[in-house]
């Protein structure tokens, strides 16, 4: 069950009863966390929460206290369309203001211009839909930080479990990603590298990353969901297949030993020995090596290199 996250103001604390002493004492333990001026959420909650749902509620925390809803956007705006983020800014809330709007706000990032047609009401808040969304991010982040959003955004509306992308669809997005991002006169070469990197199929922010990791370290052709066919007639799918080292490869976020989602219930044990019957199948079934990295080998291309050369995988020369 998640945790609520909703923001209170500090009238309705006291209002319920909590004296502004113990406002400040549960601040200063911890039961209460202040994310924005006169809003506060529960301490447990907020330290349990990913970092896309403290986005969502330093949002919320905006729209409660503004006099009309604010439009949100960029980093923000993805939060809330329920994309994933790539070490997205802890403190700051993304928003479109008009060029004559004065003045800035705590914690609040503004970008001048005029609000695109293209808003949604999601959550119960304002954004920018999503292909203006993916088009900000592109133009104005880092290469990692604009490819986990387009590849979230992507596989939101084309993908479809492993097998099954609709790559048409994907591309009709893309291009008219880009022709939002050319109505603006800057970040047109960093918003087309990104697009043109994006991918669906990618299942997590570490495949995103992994993929740009790989590239770096010269990998051109390489494959995402690669289908291995499985004992009993049943398939497994590998998260890249590296062609040019005749190698697999796959990111190990360590959520899917203990995420009940992903474990069907199943124990820590019994997740890694299943893990290790199909690895074993795999690399007997193509003859091919297979290494698996964490987030600890993403943090340079160096560092995936290294991890790469233990299990005798070398990037094409």
């Amino acid at each position: 069950m998640t945790a609520d996250l909703t923001p209170r103001r500090y009238n309705e604390l006291i209002a319920e009863g909590a004296s502004p002493r113990r406002v400040r004492s549960d601040v200063a333990s911890g039961d209460l966390v202040r994310i924005r001026p006169g809003m506060f959420v529960p301490g447990e909650a907020w330290r349990s929460a990913s970092p896309e749902r403290r986005i969502v509620a330093r949002a919320r925390a905006l729209n409660a206290v503004s006099a009309a809803p604010p439009l949100f956007s960029h980093e923000t705006a993805a939060a809330i369309h329920g994309l994933p983020l790539f070490r997205p800014h802890p403190t700051s809330v993304h928003v479109i203001a008009a060029p004559e709007r004065p003045g800035a706000a705590s914690g609040v990032v503004r970008h001048r211009g005029e609000p695109d047609p293209d808003v949604e009401e999601r959550q119960g808040l304002l954004v920018t839909g999503l292909a203006r969304t993916v088009s900000d991010v592109v133009r104005t982040f880092t290469l990692e930080r604009a490819v986990t959003i387009a590849d979230g955004a992507l596989r939101s509306r084309f993908g479809s479990g492993n097998a099954r992308y609709d790559t048409e669809g994907a591309e009709s997005f893309r291009q008219k990603t880009l022709e939002i991002a050319a109505r603006s006169a800057h970040g047109q070469a960093r918003a087309t590298r990104a697009l043109e990197f994006a991918d669906g199929r990618a299942q997590l922010p570490g495949e995103s990353i992994s993929r740009i990791r790989l590239h770096q370290l010269g990998f051109r052709e390489i494959g995402l969901q690669a289908r291995v066919a499985g004992p009993g007639g049943r398939d497994y799918f590998v998260d890249f297949a590296l062609d040019e080292a005749a190698a697999f490869g796959e990111f190990d976020g360590s959520i899917k030993y203990v995420d009940d989602r992903m474990t069907d219930g199943r124990t820590t044990a019994e997740v890694f020995d299943r893990e290790k019957r199909r690895e074993d199948w795999i690399r007997g079934r193509t003859q091919r090596r297979l290494a698996r990295w964490g987030w600890s080998h993403l943090s340079t291309s160096a560092a995936l290199g290294a991890r790469l050369a233990a299990f005798g995988i070398l990037p094409p020369h």
